[in-house]
């Protein structure tokens, strides 16, 4: 055996070698994925008259296609159409997603569509997320999307938080307005891990495929993905997560103890 093929390779890019079974990521038995449609596994209908329907099935996220794969629970935290104003205002309780007996070991973020496209939300910038107060944040997306964190770090104080981009659709961000919009989100998600503490960025805009034509031909279904398109964001997201820690194992040796009362002095907690 080559157990040299479980460890850090600095020349391994995060997508070098995706993981079907999801690697490492399996060592969370708790995950919970806040996002939007995408996040859900939504799926877009037409009828013959060209109306359009936006089906939420939960089975086909990308979520569900990770806990099936790595043998974990995973809840879909999530909504069509959802942005981070709408989460704090009043459906995150309504839904109970911030129910202590579903505290998870890990979160994964993906928010910003509807924010940013739909609401023409300001962005802001780390700066907006007060540390000590998470009240007292900046009503930009970045402040509220700081505070979605801040309340699930209040629920469980050591959870590990993963924090997707958009992905590009251009092979040239430069010329197209909408990848600067996401360069530009991607760019604040880094800023913001960098603030807190066990926090992570899976970038697809930077490792990612780029979205065209011919990806969204294979994996959309209208404006959305069909299900081999869930199927392949749960590999990447896994895949991703796998590399993040085997880069950083000592930031993950204690996760088993989430979620308890125990930790193990002699590492870093």
């Amino acid at each position: 055996m080559d157990i040299t093929k479980f460890y850090a390779d600095p020349n391994e890019q995060p997508l070098d070698r995706i993981k079907p079974d999801g690697g490492f990521t399996g060592i969370f038995r708790t995950i919970a994925c806040v996002g939007d449609s995408l996040s859900s596994g939504e799926f877009e209908s037409t009828s013959p008259d060209g109306g359009k329907g936006y089906h939420d099935l939960f089975e086909y996220s990308w979520g569900q296609y990770i806990a099936r794969a790595a043998g974990t629970k995973v809840y879909n935290f999530s909504r069509g159409g959802m942005t981070a104003k709408e989460y704090l205002a009043g459906w995150g309780e309504q839904n109970g997603v911030w129910d202590p007996d579903k505290a998870a070991q890990a979160y994964i973020f993906a928010l910003g569509v509807n924010d940013l496209f739909g609401l023409r939300q300001e962005l802001g910038s780390a700066d907006d997320i007060d540390l000590e107060n998470g009240e007292n944040n900046k009503p930009t997306f970045a402040g509220m999307y700081g505070q979605i964190i801040q309340k699930y770090k209040a629920i469980q104080p050591k959870a590990r938080f993963f924090l997707i981009t958009m992905p590009r659709e251009s092979a040239n961000p430069d010329a197209d307005p909408g990848d600067r919009i996401r360069r530009d989100h991607a760019k604040l998600l880094h800023d913001i891990a960098a603030k807190l503490e066990y926090t992570y960025v899976i970038d697809l805009f930077r490792d990612g495929p780029v979205y065209d034509a011919q990806f969204k031909y294979h994996f959309f279904l209208g404006g959305h993905m069909n299900p081999a398109g869930y199927l392949l964001t749960a590999q990447m997201v896994m895949t991703y997560i796998d590399w993040i820690i085997r880069n950083d194992p000592e930031d993950f040796a204690q996760v088993g103890f989430v979620g308890t009362p125990w930790h193990n002095a002699e590492r870093k907690w």
